[in-house]
């Protein structure tokens, strides 16, 4: 299927949607008062096609005319309506198999169908909607709506600091009690509150670290996007270093480079900001942390997915000379890379921090219920795990990607305590 087809088919299914959800609208209102059913219809209609019109110039202007934030909230602007929208026809749909199905009964069974009541409208259905449906359907789909808008304007930057405590039984009597903060998934192009964000790195200061972790994604594509912010995280400091590593879209994979070389020099670049900020970046090499004469090891690798993810990491290497390390720590961006390769193979890695997942930004972790429909596709999505004697910390991530909000899986800053086990 050729663009041009595929953007008239799927104009076409969006306004199909729009129509569909405004027969229930119409029913809904039906016994309001004529001028508020107009004002209803208008309101309904002006921002549909509002909404429709501006995907359909979106399609039609260059994909360069916007700035990548502009763009990420005018798709978030039409897709959060559709996506209400289609809720909507999901009520709807059960509803009309019901009158379906009581259709066909009262075919074979007249008595089935239900008697009128009043006036017998001939142009009105057989079969009538369910007013309780149709009201649920609108309700339901009006909610998602409003909790999408407010995960834009309040769940993007509420920062939240997640405490945990990991027994090692290896640990070190110098290391009891050191005190690790975890940033992940920064995503700085797609920040637009520098002010909430500079909170954040002051969040994670005030809790005095002695040591601190990055694990990946510092932008989405290219390294000129954390340029304005270098003097916000170059503030996130530790007694015992900044280390960091790289994330799947560090790489610049996944925007279209005019040349090899371009993708090449975005990438030292992106080093470069590391550098910038002081943190010391670890592409497949281990180093000692230090404190009274003893030591841990700490083991960075690039990134490295189960999947279709890119697999620039190589563990081995990292690995080597590490024997005599009581306790290694690793950081991997991507969480299946700890059930892949460490797991069966590296018996030894005591803990490992990973970001990736954001645990998709969307879900519920309140009153022991912890879902995100980022669950399905990675059994270690967010929170600590221990299989054996090892752990993972999956962090849910600083910034956001795509959606540029937050609903229920909230921004995350992790204090994790080393303690003897």
């Amino acid at each position: 299927m050729n663009r041009t087809l595929f953007f008239i088919l799927l104009t076409a299914i969006l306004f199909g949607i729009d129509w569909y959800v405004w027969q229930a609208l119409k029913f809904v209102i039906r016994n309001f008062s004529q001028p508020t059913q107009k004002w209803i219809s208008w309101t309904y209609w002006g921002f549909t096609s509002l909404t429709l019109l501006t995907y359909v110039v979106m399609q039609l202007l260059p994909a360069d005319f916007f700035n990548r934030m502009t763009r990420t909230f005018i798709i978030a602007g039409i897709a959060i309506p559709y996506l209400s929208k289609l809720l909507v026809v999901f009520f709807l749909l059960i509803d009309d198999a019901r009158r379906l199905l009581q259709w066909i009964v009262s075919y074979f069974v007249p008595s089935v169908a239900p008697a009128p009541v009043g006036p017998v409208d001939p142009a009105a259905p057989k079969i009538p909607r369910s007013e309780f449906l149709e009201t649920t359907a609108l309700v339901a789909g009006s909610a998602l709506m409003g909790t999408f808008a407010f995960g834009i304007l309040s769940g993007a930057h509420d920062y939240r600091i997640r405490r945990v405590k990991v027994p090692l039984k290896n640990l070190p009597k110098a290391f009891h009690g050191i005190k690790i903060a975890q940033l992940s998934d920064i995503h700085s192009g797609s920040f637009f509150n520098k002010t909430a964000v500079k909170g954040g790195v002051e969040m994670l200061m005030k809790e005095k670290p002695d040591i601190a972790f990055f694990t990946g994604d510092l932008v989405n594509d290219r390294a000129l996007e954390v340029k304005e912010y270098i003097n916000i995280f170059d503030k996130v400091k530790a007694p015992l270093g900044v280390h960091s590593t790289l994330g799947n879209h560090d790489y610049g994979d996944y925007y279209q480079w005019s040349s090899q070389q371009d993708k090449n020099q975005n990438l030292e670049n992106l080093k470069k900001a590391h550098q910038l900020m002081g943190w010391n970046l670890m592409l497949d090499e281990n180093r000692a942390i230090r404190v009274d004469g003893e030591e841990i090891g700490l083991i960075g690798i690039q990134n490295w997915g189960a999947g279709n993810f890119a697999k620039y990491g190589n563990l081995e290497k990292a690995y080597q000379g590490t024997d005599e390390y009581p306790v290694k720590i690793l950081l991997s961006h991507d969480p299946s890379h700890w059930r892949a390769q460490v797991l069966p193979k590296y018996g030894d890695i005591d803990l490992a921090f990973a970001g990736h997942t954001h645990g998709m930004q969307f879900g519920v972790e309140l009153a022991g219920i912890k879902w995100s429909p980022v669950q399905y596709r990675y059994k270690e999505w967010g929170g600590l795990y221990k299989e054996d004697d090892q752990y993972l910390y999956v962090n849910r991530g600083f910034g956001y990607l795509g959606y540029p909000g937050r609903v229920g899986i909230l921004p995350e800053i992790t204090i994790v305590e080393l303690v003897k086990a």
